[in-house]
């Protein structure tokens, strides 16, 4: 199912022939940068069975293509966050991109659809992101979408003594 598209992405539901590139997406250090480690095959493998449960409940980490070669190049979308902090359980917007695709400005493309999307036709009110301190290209695509910083966090699933433990937190609310 196609849920929606821009000029130059589509977003929707995850095909199995996109497992190969999320794999290795997701073992890419470049790509995983910002995360405390990349992820194994069999950790991809129980990350697109539990986006794949999300979606069936209606939004999720849509699979996204270009429109010019019909290529994966990642997803963006929005994830239910329900680890222990001030602002949870709340509805966040990420996005993860293969390397290649960096730069194109598909990020923001995508996540100020998405918003759009999650607004308008998803009856969302407010969605939050979050991101390592550090991970200043996914700030700037937040600041670029309009949301507002809220606060700086400690990730409770990050080692406290990493330097991506400290976290930023912004959030979008529905203009009335």
């Amino acid at each position: 199912m196609i849920y929606f598209e821009t000029p130059r992405l589509i977003f929707r539901d995850w095909k199995e022939q996109d497992l190969k590139g999320f794999r290795m997406m997701n073992k890419d250090s470049r790509v995983m940068r910002y995360f405390p480690e990349t992820l194994t095959e069999q950790e991809t493998d129980s990350l697109y069975e539990m986006i794949g449960d999300e979606l069936s409940l209606g939004y999720g980490l849509y699979a996204v293509e270009t429109k010019d070669n019909h290529e994966f190049i990642g997803f963006i979308g929005f994830h239910r966050a329900t680890f222990a902090a001030a602002f949870t359980p709340c509805v966040e917007i990420g996005w993860r991109l293969n390397y290649a695709a960096w730069g194109n400005g598909y990020a923001t493309e995508g996540a100020k659809a998405c918003l759009d999307y999650g607004f308008n036709t998803l009856g969302l009110d407010e969605v939050y992101s979050f991101t390592a301190k550090v991970n200043l290209p996914s700030e700037n695509v937040m600041k670029k979408l309009g949301m507002k910083k809220v606060m700086e966090f400690k990730h409770p699933h990050v080692a406290e003594n990493s330097p991506l433990s400290e976290h930023v937190l912004y959030r979008c609310q529905l203009k009335g």
